[in-house]
């Protein structure tokens, strides 16, 4: 009796000090959770070093010929003022006028480019962008690629040395997102009912050429 109370209390030992697995996120499930979000938390503040994260990621992905053009302002909560005039949210939902009032992102990363713009600096900056909200979806937060906005208006603002080419809202989204699929021939644009934000995906079928 004694040695099974003996082993016992070894196993328990063992399982109460054993490292904790981590749990890791499959790509498949970032790719569901990133989702475009139009409306954000105003009470969380995006921190520094979170951004700084995000932006990390540029050192990591894919580049046009290797030449790494881009580069990144961080907004935080204490400039925000300077880019939520420029910017536009929700193009297909004209009538919502979104963010509503005090539901507007907070963060921001601004992002530029040394070179003009061509057909290499377009494909890094896709490659970026995606890169850098699965990173945000990855430590707990959301976004939305801006494609929306006055260039030379945020440039001014920010004190940039050329225009940007695209903002990234940073922040904690509150919409409620699920994706639909349909056809290549059906209504591609976005919507909502009952309180859900609808985004419409062409299923598989209609997306492999034959």
């Amino acid at each position: 009796m004694a040695d099974n109370y003996l082993g016992k209390k070894m196993e328990d030992h063992l399982r109460t000090t054993a490292p904790t697995k981590r749990t890791s996120h499959s790509l498949s499930r970032l790719l569901e959770r990133n989702r475009s979000h139009r409306a954000f938390d105003t009470s969380f503040k995006v921190r520094e070093d979170q951004l700084r994260r995000i932006v990390e990621v540029a050192t990591k992905v894919p580049s046009a010929r290797n030449q790494q053009v881009l580069r990144f302002r961080m907004v935080l909560d204490g400039e925000a003022e300077k880019v939520l005039p420029h910017i536009r949210l929700g193009g297909a939902l004209p009538e919502l006028h979104l963010p509503k009032a005090g539901e507007e992102p907070r963060a921001f990363i601004v992002i530029c480019s040394t070179v003009p713009a061509s057909h290499y600096v377009s494909v890094d900056l896709g490659i970026v962008a995606q890169s850098m909200l699965l990173q945000a979806v990855e430590i707990g937060l959301n976004g939305i690629c801006i494609g929306a906005f006055d260039a030379k208006a945020v440039r001014e603002e920010l004190g940039l040395p050329c225009d940007p080419l695209l903002v990234l809202a940073i922040g904690r989204g509150k919409d409620n997102i699920r994706l639909t699929e349909i056809s290549a021939e059906e209504n591609h644009n976005y919507y909502r009912q009952d309180g859900v934000h609808y985004v419409p995906k062409v299923c598989v079928e209609d997306l492999i050429l034959k």
